[in-house]
């Protein structure tokens, strides 16, 4: 390794996963062409990696916040491109992260684009998914199976029920990281755990627990509790919203407008049969994924309008999130359902945000942009759509929304919190 080369991360090599960093390489010779990489491991050893191919100015130096990329996984300035652009070197595998005890470690290293690939310069950075200070607590109360995620500080904190999805298991990466930026976060698995684990039902009741769980917090503000969701919890989300008290703010993210797949039950009673799929409507791609997009039955046919949540009972607030490139669900085409519904029962109680080009799974940002991998349910990778550089600027965008919509309903208050380091 050349000891004249720098390789450098600004602010520092330790942050938040959600942080954007600068990076830098000086030593350089003038006009000098590398090679800058990105490499990582997950937690199941899948090693992700990306590579983009820069010229130094004339003093040496390369500035990715500045520079464009000439070549390699994403092409023009990107600052933050080494990150998003990532790719497995297992065909259909999505990036696992989901302990949040566990930082997420990426290295970067300069390689001579020419002659032997020799590493100029190397530096790990250590993004954190839980700030210092957050405390994680295990959670096994009654029914409740999951992990409460409660920020540093006397508080009162807005609280949030976070349902990410029916992908197995939970994951702890947005709470955690939520909870780093000042909400107090229960998140849970969507059909419990251990005895009271059951796959082939869901019951609200289950829900309604983990809320009055959450909301008797010593931390939490008076107020009642947000509702986050991705997918599957999607239609979970707007039923605890519609059905349920306490629940004041609810973050929509492609999902579906009627429950779906599995009947809901309430105070021991069916309160929605689920929409079902044609799985004759399954196309499989070259690659071996599996489209299903179109594959849900029509909320809107008469036969089918029993699975449609009644959200025009919900007494707080939603923020739906349809991704335009979703391939696993038609988001666009619900949150028009939905809206058209809400307005048709006079309701101005909700704000849509519509991303071109970004794929079904919106996360915190800067994690590698997954575009297939196995479906739980289906038990083959599935297809999930979106243009990478277009998928990471709506992640961006959305997390910051979501924050603001949370705090402007849970506590009166839009301002924005601190990274907690």
């Amino acid at each position: 390794m050349t000891s004249q080369v720098q390789l450098k991360l600004l602010p520092r090599v330790r942050c938040l996963f959600d942080e954007p960093i600068q990076l830098k390489v000086a030593g350089l010779k003038s006009r000098q062409v590398v090679s800058v990489r990105a490499n990582a491991t997950d937690d199941k050893g899948v090693v992700f990696s990306s590579a983009a191919t820069y010229k130094a100015d004339g003093n040496g130096e390369i500035d990715l916040q500045r520079d464009p990329s000439m070549s390699g996984s994403y092409i023009g300035a990107q600052p933050m491109g080494l990150l998003w652009s990532m790719k497995p070197e297992i065909l259909h595998s999505r990036m696992h992260k989901t302990r949040a005890l566990n930082p997420y470690m990426v290295t970067f290293s300069v390689h001579e684009e020419e002659g032997n690939d020799r590493v100029l310069a190397e530096v790990v950075n250590e993004r954190l998914l839980m700030g210092d200070g957050v405390i994680r607590t295990p959670i096994n109360n009654g029914k409740i199976c999951g992990v409460l995620f409660t920020p540093p500080g006397p508080g009162p904190f807005p609280a949030v029920l976070d349902l990410y999805t029916s992908g197995g298991g939970l994951s702890e990466k947005r709470p955690a990281l939520l909870a780093s930026r000042g909400f107090v976060v229960l998140t849970v698995g969507l059909y419990g755990c251990g005895e009271n684990q059951k796959t082939n039902e869901i019951h609200l009741d289950y829900f309604e627990e983990a809320i009055e769980f959450l909301r008797g917090q010593d931390k939490v503000c008076s107020k009642g509790v947000g509702v986050i969701s991705l997918s599957k919890s999607g239609d979970l989300a707007l039923s605890a919203a519609s059905y349920l008290s306490g629940v004041e703010a609810t973050v929509w993210i492609n999902g579906c407008s009627a429950n779906t797949l599995l009947p809901l039950h309430y105070k021991k009673n069916i309160i929605l049969p689920p929409l079902m799929y044609d799985t004759s409507k399954i196309i499989t791609t070259e690659l071996g994924a599996a489209l299903i997009k179109y594959t849900m039955f029509d909320p809107r046919a008469e036969e089918n309008k029993s699975c449609v949540v009644p959200i025009e009972q919900a007494k707080g607030c939603f923020l739906f999130v349809a991704a335009e490139d979703d391939l696993n669900w038609d988001s666009k085409a619900f949150v028009e359902q939905m809206v058209e519904r809400l307005k048709h029962y006079g309701k101005k109680n909700f704000e849509v945000l519509s991303y071109p080009g970004a794929g079904h799974y919106l996360e915190p940002p800067y994690g590698p942009h997954c575009t297939s991998s196995r479906h739980v349910l289906v038990g083959k990778p599935v297809v999930w759509g979106g243009v990478s550089s277009s998928h990471a600027a709506a992640e961006v965008h959305l997390w910051k929304k979501i924050q603001e919509f949370f705090r402007s309903h849970l506590t009166g208050d839009g301002a924005q919190g601190k990274a907690m380091l």
